[in-house]
């Protein structure tokens, strides 16, 4: 076994080894942060995080459908999120050109300008915003990329795929 293998525990079964198990208590430690700050924009909105989600999704015109598909929920949800956001003038809905069955949800000037005031302070609240520096957040975004990517499946990616190096990151 080569050092770094031996330093890792490359070669130990998944979720076998002290690092694995770090990642899972730090990557959740990280996914609570991030909703408690979500959380605590959406409530300073007077919206929920679901709300606050869809908005970001939304970058231009888009099918309820689809972004129910981008937000990874029922349709029917995204029916109570459009309700919300036109409530609080942030988008409207409007029928599709191509079939006047489809409700498109575009967002509102209003809408743009608080996507963006919400945009802005998460970059100011989010832990990789200010505890990496430039090189430090690509590299991060092109293993998040990587770990999305390589599916659900273990066995679609065996070998853990190509490793993420500094000139790809950089790339992305």
């Amino acid at each position: 076994m080569d050092e770094t293998a031996e330093m890792t525990g490359a070669h130990e079964a998944p979720g076998s080894n002290g690092v694995d198990r770090a990642i899972v208590n730090g990557l959740t430690d990280l996914v609570k942060r991030a909703g408690a700050i979500s959380q605590s924009i959406a409530d300073r909105f007077d919206i929920a995080p679901s709300d606050l989600l869809a908005l970001f999704k939304l970058d231009e015109v888009m099918t309820m459908k689809e972004l129910a598909k981008h937000m990874s929920c029922d349709a029917s949800f995204v029916t109570t999120i459009a309700d919300t956001l036109e409530e609080h003038g942030l988008a409207r809905r409007e029928a599709s050109l191509k079939d006047r069955r489809v409700k498109n949800l575009v967002l509102t000037s209003e809408g743009i300008a608080a996507k963006e005031r919400m945009m802005q302070e998460l970059a100011l609240r989010m832990p990789w915003c200010y505890a990496l520096d430039e090189k430090e957040r690509h590299i991060f975004l092109a293993l998040i990329q990587k770990m999305l990517a390589a599916g659900t499946e273990p066995a679609q990616q065996p070998d853990g795929g190509e490793p993420v190096t500094i000139a790809a990151a950089a790339a992305s």
